[in-house]
């Protein structure tokens, strides 16, 4: 068999694997965050959560599947290893950079969120009173 095949196929399990093992680490973890920045709001946390998922999923799926393509055949087991380490690298560091970006978002809108809620009183202020009159002070 072709090594240049086998690294094909060790690539696309090894890249599909750790992206549905990140993508589902996220997803369970990120929804108490979601939730967080969504103000406890469960509904809409599932929802934006499980949307973030399919998003994960379509870029980073679609990027392991463009960059299957070997620049140069695999001769021997020393640049099947090198060829694989260098794809696997660039499909982690992608990973790593599609998680920094949505970390970077949800904590745009949970900051917005916070100043939001901290211009709100919370309390509806009272509304002033007419003084009545003044009372004499006592001794005067």
């Amino acid at each position: 068999m072709d090594l240049t095949v086998v690294a094909y196929v060790i690539y696309l399990l090894v890249s599909i694997g750790l992206t549905v093992w990140v993508a589902r680490t996220l997803s369970r973890n990120g929804r108490i965050f979601i939730s967080s920045v969504l103000q406890g709001d469960e509904k809409l946390a599932d929802a934006v959560n499980h949307l973030l998922l399919v998003g994960f999923y379509l870029v980073n799926l679609g990027f392991v599947a463009l960059y299957l393509k070997a620049a140069e055949a695999v001769a021997d087991t020393r640049s099947l290893f090198e060829a694989l380490s260098v794809k696997l690298g660039v499909v982690l560091l992608v990973l790593g950079v599609m998680h920094l970006g949505n970390v970077w978002v949800l904590n745009k809108i949970r900051r917005r969120s916070i100043a939001e809620r901290m211009q709100t009183p919370p309390v509806p202020p009272i509304p002033p009173v007419a003084p009545q009159g003044w009372a004499t002070p006592v001794g005067a």
